[in-house]
């Protein structure tokens, strides 16, 4: 009986103070390892595809496509990150405690600035659908990259602060070893759960129903143009078909990541201490991990550039010489 005990520990060397490992089914661990493997090795490859193509390509140097680079870049290090999630299926840490805070830490960083990315890319269609003829002027190559870098930064400060005591004291809060916990109080759950998901989510959506209110109204317009248009010739007043596209591209992914989202945030809703860890957030985590699967997958439904590029830079043709001045759009 004793060696059955002992394949239970994380650390059979300490066993009295070791972690248990989760008892599962060889199959059920097969499918839980196979399924996570394939969703973050997905996730990289086609967040890879999505950073090489907008930084390649001069012809995808738009505003927009800039914010949708740094989402790529925010989603490509989730696909890295769930390897560490992969670690912890059996409920054993064997990186050591420091490691543990910095890959919370990471992940919270990660999120934030999903979000911050989510936020840019809905006033940037706002901007664009309700203002198009400001919109050249005032959203310029510049100033969208002042804003990502600020949103990174903002990410870095706020949640390196939030996860201070638990980077100061690593392992303050496992109970054995193999564990990996963090515990973040109870005020600081709630401002985090403002400034990080109300105030950004009422912000995406408030923008975007003025968007697609807008969108109605312009098509109205235009179906009103074209009734009482003269026989003698006519100048119609049509909208961007390109703009609204991206607006309801980009819509859809925002939708599905508010879907994803919403969990992740509902431990502090209960009121209780955030405690992040395999057993409670698993499930969450995975969840917000498969939406950054998603979103390069609903680029190449809708965005033929997207198909393009995936076409140019597997048949390796991005090596070849001004591979860059290539149409793409």
């Amino acid at each position: 009986m004793e060696p059955v005990e002992e394949t239970e520990l994380c650390f059979p060397q300490l066993p009295n103070s070791s972690c248990r490992i989760d008892q599962r089914s060889p199959s059920v661990s097969l499918i839980t390892y196979t399924l996570l493997s394939s969703i973050s090795l997905l996730t990289v490859t086609l967040n890879l595809l999505v950073i090489i193509s907008i930084s390649h390509f001069k012809q995808l140097h738009t505003p927009t496509n800039f914010i949708l680079l740094s989402l790529a870049v925010s989603d490509f290090l989730v696909g890295i990150i769930m390897l560490f999630q992969i670690v912890l299926i059996d409920g054993c840490w064997f990186l050591g405690d420091l490691m543990c805070s910095l890959y919370y830490v990471v992940d919270c960083i990660i999120t934030s600035a999903s979000i911050g990315n989510m936020v840019l890319i809905s006033i940037d269609r706002y901007a664009a659908i309700c203002y198009p003829l400001h919109y050249p002027s005032s959203v310029t190559q510049t100033r969208v990259q002042i804003c990502v870098c600020l949103c990174w930064t903002c990410s870095v400060l706020s949640n390196t602060l939030l996860m201070k005591d638990n980077l100061e004291h690593p392992g303050r809060y496992n109970s054995c070893y193999g564990e990996c916990v963090v515990v973040i109080d109870y005020v600081a759950g709630v401002v985090d759960l403002f400034l990080s998901f109300i105030l950004p989510v009422t912000v995406i959506v408030v923008l975007y129903l003025r968007v697609f209110m807008e969108a109605v109204s312009q098509a109205r317009a235009v179906r009103s143009q074209a009734v009482t248009v003269s026989p003698q010739g006519s100048v119609s007043i049509t909208p961007k078909k390109s703009e609204l596209k991206a607006a309801r591209t980009l819509g859809v992914v925002i939708i599905i990541f508010l879907i994803c989202l919403c969990p992740y945030f509902s431990v502090t809703l209960s009121g209780q201490d955030t405690l992040l860890n395999t057993s409670s957030s698993a499930f969450v985590i995975c969840l917000f991990y498969f939406n950054s699967c998603l979103n390069p997958v609903v680029y190449a439904f809708f965005y033929p550039w997207f198909r393009k590029s995936i076409k140019l830079i597997v048949t390796l043709k991005i090596l070849q010489q001004d591979s860059c001045e290539a149409k793409v759009t």
